[in-house]
């Protein structure tokens, strides 16, 4: 049974016109980077809750959680959230889930963080937040799709992450349904098949040197697991069995 806690919202950053942030602060018990919680609102036409989870973007030291969120046309859930005033009520599970975290991970000599849209959230976590864990890697490699260049809401705090890290972490970008020079432009799975994504990183994928997390869209997830356990003669990383693919699905 989820036990609830009241959460104050400090701001909303509406990023365009289907993506947008909220920053709550609330007494929730501590939670490792790359994991997920749950929010709820009270449903007072018939006293239901519609909850949804959401992973969290801010560092486990911050005072704020954020969390980063596509507005669906018509979701009964996002409706609301996205139309919420400060002094509204919402609720959150003061426990935290998931296994998408580094503890959870083998040492490699790279890890490929591969994200589809507000799945960058668990990695902008994790990144925030540093640690022992990532000395488990000489390189870490953040491959981020989106549709328009407009949806990489996070491209500052990006930024400020590869000035950080300097040399240990490579950032490339994906677009969908827009071209630009020095982007690589379609799908991950497909780029990644075709020798796109390892080429303009200089990097390769290889089960004796890389691990790959996957965190997005099911299908990304599904297509991309599927051609490097088919290709790359790689497995899942499981909790009782080591692998080289962990990977979070987003809906």
């Amino acid at each position: 049974m989820t036990n609830w806690v009241k959460a104050n919202i400090i701001k909303l950053n509406q990023w365009n016109n289907k993506l947008f942030s909220i920053i709550l602060s609330a007494n929730i018990n501590p939670f490792i980077a790359g994991q997920f919680t749950k929010l709820c609102i009270n449903n007072k036409k018939n006293k239901d809750k519609i909850q949804r989870a959401y992973s969290y973007v801010n560092s486990p030291n911050s005072k704020n959680l954020e969390f980063y969120i596509v507005s669906i046309p018509n979701g009964k859930f996002t409706k609301k959230l996205i139309n919420m005033n400060c002094d509204d009520e919402i609720l959150i599970s003061k426990e935290s889930s998931g296994f998408f975290t580094l503890n959870q991970i083998p040492s490699s000599n790279l890890l490929w963080m591969i994200a589809t849209g507000t799945g960058i959230g668990p990695y902008l976590s994790i990144l925030q937040y540093g640690g022992k864990e990532l000395n488990k890697f000489n390189k870490i490699i953040l491959i981020y799709a989106v549709s328009y260049f407009e949806d990489i809401s996070y491209l500052n705090l990006i930024n400020k992450l590869k000035t950080k890290y300097k040399n240990k972490l490579h950032v490339e970008f994906i677009l969908s349904r827009e071209k630009k020079q020095n982007i690589l432009y379609g799908h991950i799975p497909q780029l990644i098949e075709e020798g796109f994504i390892e080429d303009k990183v200089e990097n390769y994928i290889e089960k004796e040197n890389s691990h790959i997390m996957l965190c997005g869209n099911p299908g990304m997830v599904h297509d991309t697991r599927k051609f490097l356990i088919e290709n790359k003669n790689m497995r899942k990383n499981l909790r009782k069995l080591q692998g080289h693919i962990t990977s979070e699905h987003y809906w």
